[in-house]
């Protein structure tokens, strides 16, 4: 349940944030929301990755359909990668990697500020 809330969460916050800041505030937004919301590690690289990486992705096929502009198919080309849709898929990627990385660093800065009990006999 605290990934799929991760998830839409981080989604919601790529959404409205990102047209008014840069994408690293976004990023430490999304470490803040991972650290209130508190995953395990590997939902809060899931959480994060996909809900940045699905939203960058929507945007920019929805601005190419919006625009209807040659650009990234010249881009594409321009880096190699042959077509537009090649490119927005890694961006789509790249969002999915920031994104996960910014989550996971959430959880591990909250792990890291719990108090861990010691002189526990564990036998």
């Amino acid at each position: 349940m605290r990934f799929i809330f991760l998830t839409i969460l981080t989604a919601l916050l790529v959404v409205f944030l990102n047209p008014i800041a840069p994408y690293w505030a976004v990023m430490l937004g999304i470490g803040v929301v991972s650290a209130l919301i508190y995953p395990n590690g590997i939902g809060g690289w899931m959480g994060g990755g996909l809900g940045m990486g699905l939203t960058w992705l929507g945007q920019t096929i929805y601005l190419g359909i919006i625009t209807s502009s040659s650009l990234p198919n010249k881009m594409g080309e321009l880096m190699g990668l042959g077509s537009g849709m090649s490119l927005i898929g890694v961006t789509a990627v790249l969002g999915f990697i920031l994104g996960g990385f910014s989550g996971w660093t959430g959880v591990l800065f909250r792990n890291m500020l719990q108090k861990q009990t010691k002189d526990i006999y564990r036998g």
